[in-house]
């Protein structure tokens, strides 16, 4: 049976995962995975930096219970890589000192796991490896990534770990001669987080707006009722109808948003 053929076999019941840094023995199964997994090619050279640790962190989960035999075969990884963030694109985002040239940010490249081990939990525990990660490097301010804008699954991870979704990139993948938007997400840690991103700075004005139209409301109701009150004075009872009050919902919808 073929190296990557195994993989296609059933995932065991009781699997036991375990996670690794990701070795040069590696770099034919992960270049096989990513193959499969992604719309996009990635140069050999990319594989080779991830496996020798070329300015590239990553982790790999295998299965220590595994049905093929094979307890040492990648089923998942993340690769990521350490920006400087007065050269990245979120440095406005970020609440730091704007002086100090040593701030630092984790940048996740790919993530993915085979199909047979999907909903364990891999991709989850994958991630928390870089946020551990970054969160252990004091200048680290935060763990960010795009996210392609059909791809639902991925999009529901991150925010299910709380990640914010701070912008949509129009046009930011160029995939089989069509364009395609991104969504940037952004972790952050070490206190690096803005004291007030645009998604934020919508939602605290959305609040404003409704607890000011409930207040508007409220005075309305409150007024309407008095001069109920005093007409009761001077009409039969009997033509005062009751008045109700319609209230206008606000909501705020986020963007509709695995990670490519």
């Amino acid at each position: 049976m073929s190296l990557y053929s195994m993989m296609n076999l059933r995932a065991s019941r009781h699997p036991s995962i375990s996670y690794r840094p990701i070795r040069p023995s590696d770099l034919e199964v992960l270049v096989k995975i990513h193959g499969d997994l992604f719309p996009i090619r990635y140069e050999l050279e990319f594989f080779h930096n991830v496996v020798h640790g070329r300015d590239i962190v990553s982790w790999g989960a295998v299965d220590r219970n595994s049905p093929n035999g094979d307890d040492d075969e990648l089923i998942g990884f993340v690769t990521a890589r350490i920006v400087m963030a007065k050269e990245s694109e979120i440095e406005d985002m970020l609440r730091c000192d704007k002086s100090r040239s040593d701030q630092s940010l984790v940048y996740i490249l790919t993530l993915g796991v085979v199909e047979s081990y999907r909903n364990l939990g891999i991709a989850t525990s994958l991630i928390r490896e870089v946020i551990k990660y970054a969160s252990d490097m004091p200048n680290c301010r935060a763990v960010y990534l795009h996210v392609i804008s059909y791809n639902n699954s991925a999009i529901h991870l991150y925010q299910k770990m709380s990640f914010l979704c701070v912008r949509r990139l129009h046009a930011f993948y160029y995939i089989d001669g069509q364009h395609y938007d991104a969504y940037l997400f952004i972790y952050y840690v070490n206190g690096g987080r803005s004291p007030c991103s645009p998604l934020e700075l919508v939602t605290l004005i959305m609040t404003y707006m409704r607890k000011g139209l409930n207040l508007v409301f409220s005075r309305v109701s409150k007024n309407s009722e008095k001069n109920g009150a005093k007409r009761v004075k001077y009409r039969d009872k009997s033509c005062l109808l009751p008045m109700t009050q319609s209230k206008r919902s606000i909501t705020i919808e986020g963007p509709e948003s695995d990670h490519v």
